[in-house]
């Protein structure tokens, strides 16, 4: 095991933490760790792959949706990583060190310039030579199977766990992230308490995990739209159920939810990430049927 692993894991832990206070999501300037040495990149400057001088295995890899690489295929619950082009070594030596270590790595999912959702620990559990790349292992559930075993239902479960994580992870990454780190609502500023909400559920066939057809909500707020007790009409305004506006409670009730009655959502500043009011009008007939 390299000398370096708990540098490794404090580096993880570092960008799972600045990730999560943003809410799923990091930016470029904030992907450098303060090691007691002097900043330690944790993302190439130019390449996808970054490998630290002072550690024995690749750090993190770097998956980009419109870039020359033919990443992000999921197939039998394993991520599907190309080599750099070019030789077998170079860049692709010390991923393929980390292979043969097991060290976790992190992924990068870029999800806008300058903009990553971040994905770890992540293990590479096959070097495919003859395909030119590295077998990624997402979750725990993918890290101890065959690589080469046949096709069936643990292969195909394990492609449904690993497919739905990195969805969610660049879904919720990119909606909050759309709304500035706020709930659409609230305005509450806190990344961890942050969720992005459907409107259009995603086990629905129309419920594409695409930005407009998401919302940034706070958990009160997620908990109380998902349970029908409120309400977005498509012109961006809130409504609370009309019991729970009559009820007496104590403040959370009163100011987390009756004060917001007639309030409208503050809006992503691109259009094209605001919420779809098609799909808004027809989650709020469901909403105005429940509360009638």
């Amino acid at each position: 095991m390299e000398s370096t692993e708990p540098l490794r894991e404090e580096i993880i832990s570092f960008v799972l933490d600045r990730a999560s206070r943003n809410g799923g999501f990091i930016r470029r300037e904030d992907l450098s760790y303060p090691a007691p040495s002097g900043p330690l990149a944790v993302i190439a400057t130019q390449q996808g792959i970054r490998n630290p001088v002072s550690m024995d295995a690749t750090l993190s890899v770097v998956s980009v949706p419109d870039g020359p690489y033919n990443d992000r295929a999921v197939s039998g619950g394993y991520f599907h990583y190309s080599y750099r082009k070019g030789s077998l070594d170079g860049d692709n030596k010390k991923l393929r060190r980390a292979f043969e270590l097991q060290v976790p790595i992190i992924l990068l999912l870029r999800t806008a310039p300058g903009e990553y959702v971040p994905i770890a620990p992540v293990y590479v559990v096959a070097d495919r030579m003859a395909e030119r790349e590295f077998l990624l292992a997402l979750d725990e559930s993918v890290r101890f199977l065959d690589p080469n075993a046949p096709e069936g239902p643990q292969r195909r479960y394990a492609e449904r766990v690993v497919t739905q994580r990195l969805h969610q992870a660049e879904f919720r990454g990119r909606v909050i992230s759309a709304y500035q780190t706020r709930c659409t609502i609230c305005r509450l500023h806190h990344g961890e308490l942050l969720d992005a909400a459907h409107i259009t559920a995603d086990a629905d066939e129309a419920g594409l995990p695409v930005v407009s057809n998401g919302l940034s909500l706070c958990k009160i707020h997620h908990a109380a739209y998902d349970k029908g007790f409120l309400g977005i009409s498509p012109d961006y305004q809130v409504h609370i159920d009309h019991a729970l506006l009559e009820e007496v409670d104590g403040p959370m009730l009163r100011h987390g939810l009756q004060d917001m009655h007639g309030t409208k959502l503050t809006l992503p500043s691109r259009r094209a990430d605001r919420p779809d009011q098609d799909r808004l009008q027809e989650r709020f007939v469901k909403f105005l049927g429940r509360a009638s």
